[in-house]
């Protein structure tokens, strides 16, 4: 029954049977894949096939100009490598401290007991509930009631902690046995490395899943550049190419090459962290982390 049943449901390797699945999410992943072809082609049009009419879906000669245009369009005297290189720092930043404030925060609400675990949980809950938009404002008295207008503080504090990575990781942490835990105390093993040892390695998948939705959150953000900062030399590569996809240079046909560009820019990132940890987010869903 068992060997009918891994042929029959899920087969290891392809089976016949799968073609009827294939046929239906065909057209859902071409749907899904065509954007983002698009956006590679038009990102390497030279400037007569941007012109063309009807509009050509597939590059023909591919050039590297608009990425060379997109380099020199500026609107201030800061380079394209200072709003870089802010990105990448704030990423950096909130991606570890997004990944230690989940963890250790979902270990302490799931396997330690202490008084008020359900009530702080119950916050964290209710924090899911609220859009960004409906918080701006009192956000923005809090940050500047801490004094961290126009510094890189503003861009960090915001999106340290994510209250769905919590809940996720909580979640997972949830299925380890406690008997595990219980076993490791009574070798000895203190609370961090019990945490560290034991509890890290088995919810990596969960983590996985938190960089992911922490990093499109901080590198996509263009908020904290917009409300908090108001030097040039703070702000980020997402602001910056918004702006340039706001401009008036941006909105021509001939500009669309250099938007393509940059929206290509701000994707890649996205697509490259993804396409690494898929296969640990598959496993948040599929496992229960216990191997």
């Amino acid at each position: 029954m068992a060997a009918f049943s891994r042929t029959q449901m899920n087969p290891a390797a392809f089976d016949k049977s799968q073609v009827k699945f294939y046929a239906m999410l065909a057209p859902v992943v071409l749907f899904m894949v065509f954007p983002i072809i698009y956006i590679f082609s038009t990102a390497f049009k030279p400037m007569d096939e941007l012109f063309l009419f009807p509009p050509r879906f597939f590059v023909r000669h591919p050039t590297l100009d608009n990425f060379r245009r997109l380099m020199e369009q500026t609107k201030t005297t800061i380079p394209m490598s200072r709003y870089f290189l802010n990105s990448v720092i704030v990423t950096a930043v909130v991606l570890a401290f997004s990944l230690l404030f989940s963890s250790m925060a979902g270990y302490a609400l799931s396997k330690i007991r202490f008084r008020g675990k359900k009530f702080w949980f119950e916050i964290n809950q209710l924090a899911l509930m609220f859009v960004p938009a409906s918080v701006a404002i009192p956000k923005y008295l809090v940050i500047e009631k801490l004094g961290i207008i126009d510094t890189m503080f503003a861009h960090i504090l915001p999106v340290m902690a994510i209250p769905v990575g919590l809940f996720l990781v909580k979640q997972f942490i949830d299925q380890v046995p406690d008997s595990l835990i219980e076993a490791a105390r009574i070798d000895g093993a203190n609370e961090f490395s019990v945490y560290l040892k034991i509890v890290v390695p088995i919810v990596r998948p969960a983590l996985s899943t938190v960089a992911i939705l922490a990093f499109q959150a901080v590198w996509n953000n263009m908020e904290t550049s917009q409300y908090y900062i108001n030097a040039e030399t703070l702000r980020t590569f997402a602001f910056y190419m918004n702006t340039l996809a706001s401009s008036d240079a941006g909105s021509t046909v001939a500009g669309q090459g250099v938007n393509a560009a940059a929206t290509l820019v701000m994707f890649l990132p996205n697509l490259i962290i993804f396409i690494v940890l898929q296969s640990q987010v598959m496993s948040t869903v599929a496992h229960s982390g216990i191997k």
